[in-house]
């Protein structure tokens, strides 16, 4: 294997690994604004994300 295929094989694995952590911070603010929101006191909150939480699927009442 030269210098050369190996940084070329560097960089794909670099570019997966930053795909995968993007994916994964997406999950986590996607499932903390559905969640947060779905369990969030106010009135205002509550109703801004009413038909989103529906067209998931989550039971808010």
């Amino acid at each position: 294997m030269t210098a050369r295929s190996m940084n070329a094989a560097s960089s794909a694995t670099r570019s997966a690994a930053q795909t995968a952590v993007a994916a994964f911070a997406a999950i986590l603010l996607g499932s903390f604004l559905l969640y947060g929101v779905g369990f969030a006191q106010p009135q205002q909150i509550h109703d801004a994300a009413h038909d989103a939480r529906h067209s998931f699927a989550f039971p808010c009442h």
